[in-house]
């Protein structure tokens, strides 16, 4: 697999673990799905993603939230939208029983459909750069 895809593909799966925790527990039917989609991925053997399929670490919601923000800015596009959403879809609805906090998720993601070009979405969108460019700027001068 190219190292682009892997390193894509080990982003859109952080997501995936993100959400399994974002009602705090992560239920069996997640479990098997991650599983499958880890195997799917190659990602099984990866350290980071070994540890997240673990459950040693939990994933909070802020965490989860920045992964999907920087994903969808990093791969933006029809196809990539796409296949986040249907693979968060698949994680969400794959137990039956869906929290209003993985519905915000959801909510989440379609807020970046790549069909909405309003003015307001391309705005925010800049907006959250230009944010991501001082608070990096102002870390590396504070540490240097």
């Amino acid at each position: 697999m190219a190292i682009a895809q892997e390193t894509k593909n080990k982003k859109l799966f952080k997501i995936l673990i993100g959400t399994a925790w974002i009602d705090g527990v992560m239920q069996p039917e997640e479990r098997i799905y991650l599983r499958r989609i880890a195997q799917e991925f190659q990602l099984s053997e990866d350290p980071e993603i070994k540890i997240l399929l673990s459950e040693l670490k939990i994933v909070n919601p802020p965490e989860c939230y920045l992964w999907l923000e920087e994903y969808l800015e990093e791969y933006p596009g029809a196809e990539n939208y796409h296949e986040l959403l249907e693979r968060v879809s698949g994680i969400i609805y794959g137990n039956g029983d869906v929290d209003i906090r993985e519905t915000r998720i959801l909510e989440k993601i379609q807020s970046f459909d790549p069909r909405d070009k309003s003015q307001n979405w391309i705005l925010e969108r800049m907006l959250r750069r230009i944010r991501k460019f001082y608070q990096k700027v102002v870390q590396e001068r504070i540490y240097n």
